[in-house]
C-alpha cells in the first residue's frame, strides 16, 4: 500500500519458540521487543511457548482474534532439527503467504551463513487482517530480518509500499488501540 506521511504506530505481539530456553534467556525475543519499541510501535504481548505444533498454533490464533494486534514476530523453530514446527503450526492459519519474506530473508542470510541458509524456514502471511512473520531462533537473524525488512515494512512511511496500509485497507476498519 502507498506511504504515509506519518509515523502510524502498530501493536506488535512477539512470540519465542523454544524447548531450551526460558526468560531468562530469550536474548531473540529481548532483541525483537527492544527493537520495535525503538522504532515507535508498541509491544502488544509477549510469550515463550515449548516447541508443540498445538502451542503454538493456540497462542498465534489468539493474538491473530485480537483486535488489538495489528503484528505477530514469532522468533525459534523455523529449522529442520528436533521438534521444530513452527511453519507446520501457523502456515495453515494464513488467509494470505508472504513468500517474498522467506526468499527475501534467506537471501540476505548468505551472506552471513553460506549455504546453511537453505535449512531455514523463514515464513510469513496475513490472517484475519494481522501480518505474521516467523524467523530462525539466532538473535543474529532476528536482528537481521528486523534491520533488512520488518523495520521497513513496519513503517507506515516507507515508500514505494509497506504492510501498515494493508493491516488498515484491508479490515474496512482501523484497529483500536
Amino acid at each position: 500500500m502507498p506511504a504515509s506521511d506519518q509515523f502510524n504506530p502498530l501493536a506488535v505481539a512477539v512470540l519465542t519458540v523454544s524447548d531450551s530456553r526460558g526468560p531468562e534467556q530469550d536474548s531473540s525475543g529481548d532483541f525483537l521487543a527492544q527493537a520495535l519499541q525503538s522504532a515507535g510501535h508498541k509491544l502488544a504481548a509477549r510469550a515463550l511457548v515449548p516447541d508443540d505444533i498445538y502451542r503454538i498454533r493456540a497462542q498465534v490464533s489468539a493474538w491473530i482474534a485480537d483486535p488489538h494486534t495489528d503484528a505477530i514476530l514469532i522468533t525459534g523453530g523455523t529449522g529442520f532439527s528436533g521438534r521444530d514446527s513452527t511453519p507446520e503450526a501457523i502456515a495453515v492459519l494464513f488467509d494470505k503467504p508472504i513468500d517474498g519474506f522467506g526468499e527475501l530473508f534467506r537471501h540476505l542470510s548468505l551472506h552471513d551463513i553460506g549455504t546453511s541458509t537453505i535449512q531455514s524456514r523463514a515464513l510469513a502471511g496475513f490472517a484475519n487482517h494481522t501480518v505474521i512473520f516467523a524467523m530462525p531462533g539466532s538473535t543474529g537473524a532476528c536482528e537481521l530480518a528486523w534491520q533488512k525488512i520488518l523495520l521497513e515494512q513496519l513503517d507506515s512511511r516507507h515508500r514505494p509500499c509497506n504492510f501498515y496500509g494493508v493491516l488498515r485497507v484491508s479490515a474496512g476498519r482501523a484497529k483500536n488501540h
